[in-house]
């Protein structure tokens, strides 16, 4: 059977990938209501517009998968789907681009704020964590489809090994070469590095939100955090990252994430000089709706 596939309910074909993702929102979900309900919300309010959250993030997502020219010369993104338009739907093989999801799903975020009469910074710091665990989780969808691996490790025991079919070609180095990268060349698991990174990220998150922070703080460390790590994967892992002016795209984006996190930082910390918590500003917004 496919080592992408997990298993198999007839003709249906669940894959690690889509079930991972599936789990990983769950998970982020969960956190997210009790992140809420923590500051005084109903959690009720997540669960209700976790739908249109999870699905436009997945738009989202997918587009930027989409639309975007990876350098690993297997002619994808919108050279591909140009040509393949029925394909772009089939997220089951994998192709999510986390800013575009990040995108999305704040998008929808703040259609959930409007029709709840809710600030929108407040319920950001409560979804945040839940992303990052989301994160950890989703990435390991990577390794079954062995997709978005670095250069070799250079070791005999540290890294992943890639099967022929999956390896990248790009203009540095041609690792389909089995002569020069021999079928037990290991490569970095660069899915494994950004998902600890996120997991760290996540449990730092919930110590903060338990500290008296201002409304955005969360969401504002999230940006931060999140936008330094991909960097430094990007950077230094990625030989096949779809670049913009010679810099990954996803560095440029996480450059954007760092600066948006750190105006936010700014504005509530030297620009206010009276601020109430995060928790008391949530628990005002959530009385509106009892």
């Amino acid at each position: 059977m496919d080592s992408r596939v997990a298993f198999e309910l007839g003709a249906l074909r669940i894959h690690w990938y889509g079930l991972l993702v599936a789990i990983g929102m769950l998970a982020g979900t969960c956190v997210a209501a009790q992140e809420f309900k923590r500051r005084g919300g109903d959690p009720s309010v997540v669960w209700d517009g976790a739908l249109w959250v999870i699905l436009l993030g997945l738009v989202g997502a997918r587009l930027y998968h989409v639309f975007s020219s990876p350098n690993d010369g297997s002619q994808g993104g919108w050279a591909y789907y140009s040509r393949n338009p029925l394909q772009i739907v089939a997220i089951w093989q994998g192709g999510l681009g986390i800013y575009g999801g990040l995108l999305g799903g704040a998008l929808g975020v703040l259609l959930v704020c409007i029709r709840r009469r809710l600030r929108f910074l407040c319920l950001a710091d409560s979804v945040t964590p839940g992303v990052l665990l989301a994160q950890a989780i989703g990435r390991w969808g990577n390794y079954f489809n062995q997709e978005l691996y670095g250069g070799p490790t250079g070791s005999s025991w540290w890294g992943i090994t890639i099967d022929p079919p999956y390896r990248i070609r790009t203009p540095g180095a041609d690792f389909t070469d089995l002569q020069r990268y021999p079928p037990e060349t290991r490569f970095h698991p660069t899915f494994l590095y950004e998902s600890l990174w996120n997991l760290v990220g996540f449990v730092g998150l919930l110590w903060l939100a338990r500290r008296r922070l201002r409304e955005g703080d969360i969401a504002a460390f999230y940006l931060m955090w999140y936008g330094i790590g991909r960097s430094w994967i990007e950077l230094f892992f990625r030989p096949d990252a779809w670049t913009v002016a010679g810099l990954p795209t996803a560095v440029w984006l996480s450059l954007s994430s760092i600066t948006i996190g750190a105006l936010i930082l700014l504005y509530n910390h030297w620009f206010l000089s009276l601020g109430r918590s995060a928790a008391s500003l949530c628990a005002s917004d959530a009385s509106l709706h009892h």
